[in-house]
């Protein structure tokens, strides 16, 4: 079991301690210890069935944790749905992204949560304000597209990318989940999106990134978290490890070392 961190800029934003789950006979994960950062960047690898996806969908609330407490801040929370996950700050990209390609760049970022000038049932949305509140969010990320008014359906693989960052990041979110943000992306984009990282990073939010890519792992990543067979394998420091090592890892060949920049 980690080390409880106390609550407060130095200590992880979110802290999962002896998480384990398990679907019927089958043990996903099992005392898994985990946490992230305000300001860091952490990679999540592992092969195919390692648990990756089951931990993300317990940070995300989309599943809840057969054993073991998650923390946010330092306190106790039980994240049950996605909704709770994003009102305690944390959002996720999946890797279908989850947009609509027949709205506008507009429509998607507020998708189910579209303002409305009055609290009459029927009351027409305020385009003017999420319009200028999308250009905000994108500029600041230094997001370039055509135009706001552009369907997504459109726009090149990396845009898409990162209008469904900017989605994220437009509700306060403090931490981002991302998985496989560069998967069949072609070089430039997934230097794009890359960058997209760098850049939340730099704003302090703590980011999560879900990669088979350790080339890209080792450009973003601050720390690198191996899965394997539903356990920590290692927990690095990524300047600290080498490719080659996390290889060693997430195959079995070297053994676990896990927890030690917990």
């Amino acid at each position: 079991m980690a080390v409880e961190a106390p609550p407060g800029e130095n200590g992880p934003y979110l802290q999962l301690n002896g998480i384990s789950k398990n679907f019927g006979a089958v043990q996903a994960l099992s005392d898994v210890d985990f946490s992230v950062k305000l300001g860091e960047v952490v990679a999540l690898v592992g092969d195919n069935g390692a648990g990756k996806s089951t931990l993300i969908k317990i940070v995300s609330g989309t599943e809840t944790a057969s054993a073991g407490e998650v923390r946010v801040e330092g306190r106790v929370c039980h994240l049950r749905s996605p909704r709770d996950a994003a009102g305690v700050g944390i959002e996720t990209v999946y890797q279908d992204l989850a947009l609509c390609d027949n709205l506008d760049v507009v429509a998607n970022l507020f998708l189910g949560r579209e303002p409305a000038p009055g609290d009459l049932p029927g009351a027409p949305l305020s385009e003017a304000q999420m319009e200028k509140r999308s250009l905000e969010v994108l500029g600041s990320l230094h997001i370039r597209i055509p135009s706001v008014r552009a369907a997504v359906g459109a726009l090149s693989g990396g845009q898409r990318q990162s209008i469904a960052v900017g989605r994220a990041v437009l509700w306060g979110s403090k931490l981002v989940l991302l998985d496989e943000p560069t998967a069949a992306l072609g070089v430039a984009q997934q230097r794009e999106v890359l960058a997209l990282v760098r850049r939340l990073k730099d704003r302090g939010l703590g980011v999560v990134v879900i990669s088979h890519n350790l080339q890209q792992v080792f450009d973003v990543a601050d720390r690198v978290v191996v899965l394997r067979l539903g356990r920590v394998a290692a927990n690095l420091r990524r300047a600290d490890v080498t490719s080659e090592e996390v290889v060693r890892y997430i195959t079995g060949a070297q053994t676990a070392q896990a927890g030690a920049y917990a």
